[in-house]
C-alpha cells in the first residue's frame, strides 16, 4: 500500500483496478470522464479499455463481458444513463455472471449538464442495487465492494457518484499495482434458459428479483456504508428527539455543521435501493421529528415515509417535500448548515469565531467559444450564407452549443445528443418554407447522429446537415472517437470516414470544406442548401486546443477605422476595444486570421 493525492474519479479507477475489473467501457461525460482516462493510463497491461461510440454500446458490450464472467465496469454521466437503460431494463432481468459495475456520475446544479437527473431514482426505476459514496477515500473502498456484491448477487449494480466526490481530492491509501486482486473469467457457456429473453423468462425473473431486493433490504442494513452516528453532547439529551438523514456528499456537508462535535443522531444511508429498511427502523424509533438532508431527488425522505407507514411509526419526516430543503440544486455547507439551524433551532449551527471578509466580486465571464475555434468559422460562414432567408438551425450537445451566444446566435435548439437533426425535420415538415440545418459534431454525429441521418434520408426530408469536424471530442477533453484513427488504448486504427458513411446511407451531395477558407465554405453553404432533399456539408479543421499555428494576428492601429466589425460579428474573446481601437491579444489568439477576412480596412494582419 502507498499513499496518492487522488481525484475522485482517479480513486474510482484505481480501486475497480485494484478488484480485478477485466474489461472497462464507457462514453466520455463530465463529471465521469476521468475514470476511464485513468484505467487506460494506469493500465498494468491486463485490462481491455475501450471508449464506445455511445453509452448503450458500451452497457452492451460490457454485458457481454460479464456474461463470460469478466469483472466489468462500464462509465457514464447521468444523462448517459438515459441512452444506455434499453439495454440495462432487460440486463437487470437476465443477470451476470462476473461482476458488472455502472459507474454513473451524477451532477447537482447541474453543473455542465442538461438534467438534474438522480440515478438513486433509476436505480429503484430499474430495480438495480445502488452504492453512494460520500469521500473520495470511501469511493476507492466502495467500488470494490460493488464489484464483489455484483458477482456474489449476479446482478449489475450502480455506483453513484456526484461531480463533488468525481472532482474531490484527498490523500488516501491505495494498493500497489503488485497487490491488485487477479480476476480470472470462466468464458461464456451457452444456456439459453438463462441469457435469451423471453416472456416466459422474464416473468420469473422479475418475481426473483423483487423477491431478492426485499432480502437484499435485510441485507444491507447490515452492510457497514449503512450506519447510524449515535446522538452526542446537548443533542443527546431528553432522548434524542430529533434525528438527521443523509448520504453521499450532504453527509460531509451535515459533518462539517456540526464540526464543534455534538450532534444529534445520524442516519447515514450508503445504498439507497434497496433501502435498508431494519436499520432505518430501528434509527425511526423513539424519534418525533427527522430533517433528510439529501440532494436531487427526496430518496431518503420518500423511503423514511413509507417506513413510517408500513410500521405505524408517527414521526414526522422532513425534507424536500416539507420544504425544509431546496427541492433542486446542489448543497453546500451553508445550505446545510442553514437548513440544520432552523430544524434543530440552533441558530448558531457552525458559525466560527473567525468571520472572514467578503471576497471580492468575480468578473463575469460567460461561455463562449475559445479564441481560433474552427467552430465560429463554421457558423459565420453558414449566417453569411443564408443572410435574409427564413432558417433554423438546430444545435447538439458539445463545444458548437456555445454557438447560442451573440453575436453568432446560431443555435435555435438543444435537447440532446443527436436530436438536433430530427428536430430539423420535425420543423422542417411544418414550416417547408424554411431552411432547415442540423449541426453536429464528428464525436456526436457517430454516438447518436447517423441513425437521425438514416431517418431523415428514408423518410425523404429536405435539410442540410452541417458536420463540424475537428477531430476529437473537445467537450469533454479531446477523447478519441472512431474518427481520429486511434483507441482509448492508443492503437492505430483505420478512421471511419465521415464522408463515406453519408454517401452510403444513400446521400448524393457531400461535400468537406475548410471553415476558415471563409469565401469558399460561404459559396460552398448557398450552394448545397438550394439541393432538395438530405445534403451535408462537412467542416473539418482541427480543434485550436490541439493545433496551433504558431503564428498570430495583429491590428495596424494606422488602418483601423473602429469599426468594430470583427467583434461585433464574430464575437472572438481574442479581439478587445481600447483607445477607439480594436486590439488582438496574443496570448488568446491562434493566427486563425478569420477576423482579417472581415475587416474593411485591411488592418488585421499576420504575425
Amino acid at each position: 500500500m502507498h499513499k496518492e493525492f487522488l481525484m475522485g474519479n482517479e480513486a474510482i479507477a484505481l480501486g475497480a483496478l485494484a478488484s480485478g475489473v477485466n474489461f472497462v467501457s464507457g462514453y466520455p461525460g463530465t463529471p465521469s470522464t476521468e475514470v476511464l482516462e485513468t484505467i487506460a493510463k494506469r493500465n498494468p497491461g491486463s485490462v481491455y479499455v475501450e471508449w464506445s461510440v455511445n453509452e448503450k454500446a458500451a452497457m452492451e458490450a460490457a454485458a457481454g463481458a460479464a456474461y463470460a464472467g469478466a469483472r466489468a465496469l462500464v462509465t457514464m454521466k447521468q444523462v448517459g444513463l438515459n441512452v444506455a437503460c434499453d439495454p440495462l431494463m432487460s440486463l437487470e432481468y437476465i443477470g451476470v455472471k462476473g461482476g458488472m459495475v455502472i459507474m454513473v456520475a451524477d451532477d447537482p446544479g447541474p453543473i455542465s449538464s442538461q438534467t438534474e437527473q438522480d440515478t438513486r431514482t433509476f436505480a429503484a426505476f430499474s430495480k438495480v442495487p445502488v452504492f453512494d459514496p460520500s469521500s473520495v477515500a470511501e469511493a476507492y473502498d466502495m467500488i470494490q465492494e460493488a464489484f464483489a456484491f455484483s458477482e456474489e448477487w449476479k446482478t449489475p449494480v450502480f455506483f453513484r457518484a456526484t461531480t463533488r466526490v468525481d472532482h474531490g481530492y484527498e490523500s488516501i491509501e491505495v494498493a500497489d499495482q503488485e497487490e491488485y486482486a487477479v480476476h480470472q473469467a470462466e468464458g461464456f457457456v451457452k444456456d439459453s434458459s438463462r441469457w435469451v429473453i423471453f416472456p416466459k423468462l422474464s416473468v420469473k425473473n422479475h418475481a426473483m428479483i423483487e423477491k431478492r431486493n426485499a432480502q437484499l433490504s435485510e441485507t444491507l442494513s447490515g452492510y457497514h456504508r449503512n450506519y447510524v452516528l449515535p446522538a452526542s453532547g446537548r443533542y443527546a439529551e431528553g432522548g434524542a428527539p430529533k434525528g438527521i438523514a443523509t448520504h453521499g456528499i450532504s453527509f460531509a456537508y451535515v459533518q462539517d455543521s456540526f464540526e464543534k462535535g455534538e450532534a444529534p443522531e445520524i442516519l447515514r444511508v450508503g445504498t439507497p435501493f434497496p433501502f435498508p429498511e431494519k436499520l432505518a427502523l430501528d434509527f425511526l424509533r423513539g424519534k418525533e421529528e427527522v430533517l433528510c438532508v439529501e440532494e436531487l431527488d427526496p430518496v431518503i425522505e420518500r423511503a423514511l415515509l413509507e417506513v413510517c407507514g408500513r410500521h405505524g411509526l408517527s414521526v414526522r419526516i422532513r425534507g424536500k417535500l416539507t420544504g425544509d430543503m431546496p427541492l433542486s440544486g446542489e448543497n453546500t455547507v451553508d445550505i446545510v448548515s442553514s437548513a440544520l439551524a432552523s430544524f434543530l433551532g440552533d441558530p448558531g449551527l457552525a458559525a466560527t469565531e473567525d468571520v472572514l471578509p467578503d471576497a471580492p466580486s468575480l468578473p463575469v465571464r460567460p461561455p463562449v467559444l475559445c479564441a481560433g475555434c474552427p467552430h465560429r468559422a463554421s457558423f459565420y460562414a453558414v449566417k453569411q450564407a443564408m443572410k435574409g432567408k427564413k432558417t433554423f438551425y438546430g444545435g447538439d450537445i458539445g463545444c458548437y452549443t456555445l454557438g447560442n451566444a451573440q453575436p453568432l446566435d446560431m443555435c435555435d435548439t438543444c435537447l440532446c445528443m443527436g436530436a438536433g437533426i430530427n428536430i430539423a425535420q420535425g420543423i422542417g415538415r411544418i414550416e417547408p418554407d424554411t431552411k432547415c440545418f442540423a449541426f453536429v459534431g464528428d464525436s456526436t454525429f457517430f454516438a447518436s447522429g447517423i441513425t437521425g441521418v438514416i431517418n431523415a434520408f428514408y423518410n425523404q426530408a429536405d435539410m442540410t446537415l452541417v458536420v463540424l469536424d475537428n477531430s476529437t471530442t473537445a467537450m469533454t477533453g479531446h477523447q478519441p472517437h472512431p474518427g481520429t484513427g486511434f483507441t482509448a488504448m492508443g492503437q492505430a486504427v483505420e478512421k471511419v470516414s465521415i464522408e463515406k458513411v453519408l454517401k452510403a446511407v444513400g446521400l448524393s451531395c457531400v461535400e468537406t470544406v475548410d471553415p476558415l477558407d471563409l469565401p469558399r465554405a460561404v459559396e460552398t453553404v448557398r450552394r448545397v442548401s438550394e439541393e432538395k432533399g438530405v445534403k451535408a456539408i462537412i467542416f473539418k479543421s482541427p480543434c485550436v486546443a490541439l493545433e496551433r499555428s504558431g503564428f498570430h494576428a495583429r491590428v495596424d492601429a494606422d488602418r483601423c477605422i473602429g469599426c468594430r466589425r470583427c467583434i461585433r460579428e464574430l464575437g472572438c474573446p481574442a479581439l478587445t476595444w481600447k483607445d477607439k481601437k480594436v486590439q488582438i491579444d496574443p496570448a488568446q489568439c491562434s493566427g486563425c486570421m478569420l477576423c482579417s477576412k472581415l475587416c474593411p480596412s485591411d488592418a488585421i494582419v499576420r504575425r
